[in-house]
């Protein structure tokens, strides 16, 4: 199965928005998710990327469109669907009052994994996410991050082939975001296909193999990294620095709409020549992408208005 997720004209109205119109929350979208692959599903507040997951894990349905999950519709096969994936919502959904191990037990019940297996693989799952240390430990006592970490490993209890991470590591510091990313990059190489939604552009762009950007419900934008990076090649910045013919030195800086040779010249032709000392170049990251996508539509919108 090549194509895990498959959406085509996706769309969500709620009747009761703002000033009693209706409110396009999903706004016909399509895009398929890759067997395998990590999978950035990123956009501002209010973009839609909650109303999306909501609808690709089972709990709201769509006002129109389709989608197929791991080869089943969503439409009427829903319950079959849930059994087969894991979600990491952006609030712990394990239970306080259990202890990191029983949560994990607990999960393996939900989903039917047989009894004689849970022990075994609730162990393996503690000393993966580098919490055995903790395994008698009441989940409410447990820091920000291994909460976090915990809700993924109860989240992968049934090994399930595609997981939803709803901002895995919001709120958490350096050390227990960057172990989880890691985490997360290894469930790449173990074949987990991992749709994610985050607010750290820097981490969806060490992720990802491919990004989904959302702007006021519709993909703006659907690409690889190196493929939205090159896209915003207009944004290209060189910095020539040089000494003058009266032996001073001059920084000129050209931002968009110039290749290395053009600036270079532009620069020795304002000061009638001299020798340069340094040539740096700046591409775009997928930050600068990112906005230059959600500026683009807000414009758009407000000329429309």
């Amino acid at each position: 199965m090549s194509h895990v997720i498959q959406v085509a004209g996706l769309s969500k109205i709620y009747q009761a928005g703002k000033d009693h119109q209706p409110l396009r929350a999903v706004d016909g979208i399509d895009f398929t998710v890759q067997h395998g692959e990590v999978f950035g599903f990123l956009g501002p507040n209010g973009a839609g990327k909650a109303t999306t997951i909501r609808i690709l894990t089972g709990l709201t349905r769509p006002t129109a469109g389709s989608a197929h999950i791991l080869g089943f519709d969503l439409s009427s096969d829903v319950t079959r669907i849930k059994k087969r994936i894991g979600v990491v919502p952006e609030a712990s959904n394990l239970y306080d009052e259990l202890t990191a191990f029983d949560n994990l037990i607990f999960s393996m019940q939900l989903y039917g994994v047989p009894g004689a297996e849970r022990a075994a693989r609730a162990g393996a799952l503690l000393k993966r996410f580098r919490l055995s240390e903790i395994r008698d430990t009441l989940f409410a006592k447990l820091s920000r991050g291994m909460k976090r970490a915990l809700t993924i490993a109860a989240a992968l209890a049934h090994r399930p082939p595609l997981i939803f991470l709803d901002e895995p590591t919001t709120g958490l510091d350096v050390m227990s975001a960057r172990n989880l990313r890691q985490m997360i990059a290894g469930l790449r190489g173990e074949g987990v296909t991992v749709f994610l939604t985050t607010h750290y552009l820097e981490e969806a762009e060490r992720l990802c193999d491919r990004i989904a950007i959302l702007v006021r419900g519709r993909i703006v934008a659907l690409d690889t990294v190196a493929g939205l990076r090159a896209g915003g090649r207009d944004a290209v910045s060189v910095e020539v620095t040089l000494v003058n013919t009266e032996g001073a030195t001059e920084i000129w800086r050209f931002e968009g709409g110039y290749d290395v040779e053009s600036a270079v010249r532009r620069a020795l032709d304002q000061v009638q020549g001299g020798r340069i000392l340094t040539l740096n170049t700046q591409r775009p990251s997928l930050e600068d992408v990112f906005v230059k996508f959600v500026l683009a539509v807000c414009v758009m919108v407000r000329r429309l208005a």
